[in-house]
């Protein structure tokens, strides 16, 4: 049986970045596993919010946002290959600002 957390991250891919950065982010949403599209602006994975495992992002002041409801090994799977890819993609070190990631 699975053990679901509550689990959440911040990104340095930051809000007043140029719209061609955001134009990338969106094709990562989008080829990242349990991709399902937006629900009032916002994107989801695996299901929304009244779902037992979901994954939704937002833009914040500080940074790139993702809250999710998972087990741990699967959110870690998961929030790695997303930053490895927007590594790739944007051309810079993606990563948590408190990690040193700026």
């Amino acid at each position: 049986m699975s053990n679901i957390n509550s689990q959440k991250c911040n990104l340095n891919i930051w809000y007043h970045l140029p719209n061609e950065v955001w134009d990338k982010v969106t094709n990562i949403y989008e080829r990242m596993p349990g991709w399902i599209g937006y629900k009032n602006g916002f994107p989801y994975w695996f299901g929304e919010e009244d779902a037992d495992v979901f994954i939704v992002a937002s833009v914040e002041p500080s940074g790139l946002s993702f809250y999710a409801q998972m087990d741990n090994g699967d959110w870690n799977s998961w929030i790695g290959k997303f930053k490895l890819e927007a590594t790739k993609v944007l051309k810079f070190d993606v990563g948590e600002p408190e990690d040193g990631f700026n």
